[in-house]
């Protein structure tokens, strides 16, 4: 192994039967940098002499333990849009640069919402179910156009999901750190810490919020017993948003009417969770964001991102570890 070559160690999930383990493409870089693969359980014996790591086990939390050995580590890349697992304090406070991928999955979450929208709306789990007992039942659904529709968290995904809402004539209000009255995709942003105050005029909220200490817990019992009744709420940002024993509680009892869920506060979510006998709650495996070809375009994030990083240039996707996402540039 040449000594002059930046070292860069790419994090492998640990089953060694996974198809999807090792990230296509990196013998593009081979040429230029040593590469090193590992995975949680030999991270801290590999990242020492590491100049980058590459998170593809990307839920991973392992760093934090094997931090006293990264001696000379300079730059991480997370396969992922979310760092709520990958921060901690030492981090941090560190000089070490942390990126993530965002962008990969703004459209393909985006239109998972809109497609729960319309499902929920047109009462499409009611078909499944009244063709499997060949029942020919009619009634009425819901119209979109017109209805009201809250979007907690107004970075990229949030964005996203307000632009196609709106094309299907939602009336798109956002919720954030920061309150606006004129933004380009939400027209009036509200502030977060005051979802109680706002939540009983939509429709439809959909929490598309990074995890931080700001937002942990941030739908919880006040928030979820002031909502309208029969409003559809859909969690596509962190389990750990939400409450979810209130969760439970308001759509057994109201006033909650649907969830559409694909993030929980423990994943799997585990069999004897209550939220699998509600009949008004659609489960997804964590899946909105994974499209066919999502891995080949997060290997390409990292290798654009790792051929400037050897190229001497600027990153992209550059994680404000103090706030725990990519800021939005400034207009």
């Amino acid at each position: 192994m040449s000594e002059s070559r930046p070292v860069i160690t790419v994090l492998r999930p640990s089953d060694p039967d996974s198809p999807h383990r090792t990230p296509p493409g990196l013998d593009r870089i081979a040429d230029r940098s040593d590469i090193r693969y590992t995975d949680a359980e030999h991270l801290a014996e590999d990242i020492a002499g590491s100049d980058a790591l590459f998170l593809w086990d990307f839920f991973s939390g392992a760093l934090q333990k094997a931090w006293p050995a990264a001696d000379r580590l300079k730059w991480i890349h997370v396969a992922a849009a979310g760092v709520d697992t990958l921060i901690f304090d030492d981090l941090r406070d560190s000089e070490v640069v942390v990126t993530n991928a965002q962008g990969v999955f703004d459209r393909p979450i985006a239109e998972w919402v809109l497609g729960a929208v319309l499902a929920e709306a047109k009462d499409f789990a009611g078909n499944y179910r009244h063709k499997a007992a060949a029942t020919w039942y009619h009634r009425e659904t819901k119209r979109v156009q017109g209805a009201k529709a809250l979007v907690i968290g107004t970075g990229a995904i949030g964005r996203e999901i307000a632009r196609l809402l709106r094309a299907v004539g939602i009336e798109v209000t956002g919720a954030g750190r920061t309150a606006r009255d004129e933004d380009q995709d939400f027209g009036v942003v509200v502030l977060s810490e005051t979802l109680q105050e706002h939540v009983g005029e939509f429709d439809i909220i959909v929490n598309a919020a990074p995890l931080t200490a700001a937002t942990t817990g941030l739908i919880g019992p006040v928030t979820l017993a002031a909502v309208k009744p029969g409003a559809h709420l859909i969690n596509i940002g962190r389990g750990a948003s939400v409450d979810e024993q209130a969760l439970v509680e308001a759509l057994r009892e109201g006033p909650l009417g649907f969830a559409s869920l694909d993030v929980f506060a423990q994943e799997p979510l585990p069999a004897e969770s209550a939220l699998w006998g509600l009949d008004n709650v659609m489960i997804a495996a964590h899946m909105s964001g994974d499209v066919h070809g999502w891995r080949d375009t997060l290997a390409e994030l990292f290798l654009s991102n790792a051929e400037r990083w050897l190229d001497g240039e600027g990153l992209v996707n550059v994680v404000d570890k103090s706030k725990g996402y990519v800021p939005r540039p400034s207009t």
